[in-house]
């Protein structure tokens, strides 16, 4: 069924949408997908090039008579959030997205669809190979793991584009125009500890499962008020650990730093006796969570289940202070911006939280568009957890894109929009880092704008692309280009 999508219009588009979610290419993996991209441009007889860190370039020649015009870049990235339930049989390292039609959406089946951002590389590629546009000199730019870590863009070097004017694709929503967006800084925490193996006498084991929840973009979706999975389960465990002898093995929530965690999973012993009033709170807990959260998650799921007996427990001493650190840690949306009214300014996601044979890690991912707020919230945070004893640090930090209201491609992509469809176009700025902030301090004087088709809940399996809206971003590209 996932072969429909190829005839859907335009044709071209959907075609290499197609071929990409045929292509395994989460973050850190992304020699197949580069092979393809640099391949296409070579086929077309076009100058292709890659650079150290394998982000692949591709020059069109402009057509006849518009030689003289300014050179535009067309700019995406090739990686995809790799995001599935728990109970999902699915391996994104080799397995293609089993992407289908639903309605007036392009989705997949139990995980990400890769939309963001196979779909800007797509319409890149569509101008690259449709000889019936008119257009200047054009540079499409294919970058590489900007999902973690934005790698591709840290890497680029000044001399590696030519254009000044650069339109990226990664935005996700029709009809507005993106001139700015947050920084980020990642935080790594650790707990170091010697195993305790010493498992009483009376304990019991149980595996808590926390799962059904939401999750989403921990940018686009950080205002939505969705619950994290992660402060879900240390919310239970305080009162349990403290109330009923419960001691935590293991925990594990969440998986990637720009994701809402949508799950997690404690194995927990506790006497025998206890063991009953554990599954009433359990029970308890998940009713207060839906009712805490009606109307945003509606699919909340907190069960208990008997197992083994683990060889080892986290020491008392950790397991209090992790806990303890985690119900303080700050997480969701900390400050609005005032300027632009209803965009998230300062946030925090506690992305994960998993252990190991004597080691308990925490990733963070701070946003924002003051870097002074960007670095308080990191200090709160460092504080936080420095006290609990663990050890913190900083990695992967930066800047924000600054808006430019007088910026002539926004100017002229304005006047465009309203003569295609006759209304003004929205000019906003996100939460979510784009890697334009990354390319304005390579490049400072290069004029940047962002766009992009309808695209729903990505970094979660609810992913989703409407139909319509990649046409009209396909026309808009079109007609943008043939008369700048």
């Amino acid at each position: 069924m996932s072969t429909e999508i190829r005839d859907l219009c335009p044709k071209h588009v959907w075609n290499y949408f197609y071929e990409f979610t045929q292509i395994p290419r989460p973050t850190g993996h992304m020699e197949a997908v580069t092979r393809f991209v640099a391949d296409f441009g070579r086929k077309l007889g076009m100058e292709t090039l890659q650079d150290e860190v394998g982000n692949v370039l591709i020059r069109k020649p402009a057509t006849v008579g518009k030689e003289a015009c300014q050179r535009i870049i067309l700019q995406s990235h090739l990686d995809m959030v790799p995001q599935k339930n728990s109970e999902v049989n699915h391996n994104f390292l080799t397995d293609p997205i089993d992407a289908y039609i639903d309605g007036e959406w392009v989705t997949a089946r139990d995980t990400t669809l890769g939309a963001d951002n196979a779909i800007g590389a797509a319409l890149a590629m569509a101008v690259l190979s449709d000889t019936t546009l008119t257009h200047g000199p054009l540079e499409a730019l294919f970058t590489v793991n900007e999902e973690v870590g934005m790698d591709g863009a840290f890497g680029l070097k000044p001399e590696f584009l030519k254009g000044r004017i650069l339109i990226n694709c990664d935005s996700e929503e029709e009809g507005q125009l993106f001139v700015g967006c947050a920084g980020g800084s990642d935080l790594n925490i650790f707990f170091r500890y010697k195993d305790d193996l010493c498992i009483p006498e009376d304990h019991v084991a149980v595996k808590l499962n926390l799962t059904g929840l939401n999750g989403g973009h921990s940018g686009v979706d950080i205002h939505l008020g969705r619950a994290n999975a992660n402060k879900l389960m240390f919310r239970f465990l305080k009162e349990v650990v403290a109330r009923y002898g419960v001691r935590l093995s293991c925990i594990e929530g969440g998986n990637m730093r720009n994701a809402i965690p949508r799950e997690a999973f404690a194995l927990v012993t506790l006497p025998k006796d206890n063991a009953d009033i554990l599954w009433k709170m359990v029970s308890n807990y998940l009713e207060l969570y839906r009712v805490e959260y009606a109307g945003i998650e509606n699919n909340i799921q907190f069960t208990a289940e008997k197992t083994k007996l683990p060889a080892t427990l986290i020491p008392e001493e950790i397991q209090d202070d992790l806990i303890n650190a985690v119900e303080g840690c700050p997480n969701g949306m900390i400050h609005m911006l005032h300027d632009f009214p209803g965009t998230v300014e300062t946030s925090s996601n506690l992305a994960s939280v998993s252990s190991s044979p004597g080691r308990i890690d925490v990733k963070i991912l701070v946003r924002s568009f003051s870097e002074s707020r960007k670095l308080s919230v990191c200090s709160a945070l460092e504080s936080v957890f420095a006290l609990a004893g663990a050890g913190v640090e900083f990695g992967g930090s930066y800047n924000g894109w600054q808006p430019n209201t007088d910026s002539p491609i926004l100017q002229h992509m304005r006047q465009t929009y309203r003569e295609l469809y006759g209304k003004e176009p929205a000019v906003k700025v996100m939460h979510a880092g784009l890697e334009c902030g990354i390319i304005q301090g390579i490049y400072p004087d290069m004029d940047m704008i962002s766009i992009g088709p309808d695209l729903q809940f990505p970094h979660s399996p609810d992913e989703r692309v409407n139909i319509a809206s990649v046409a009209k971003v396909w026309d808009f590209i079109r007609h943008t280009l043939e008369y700048l």
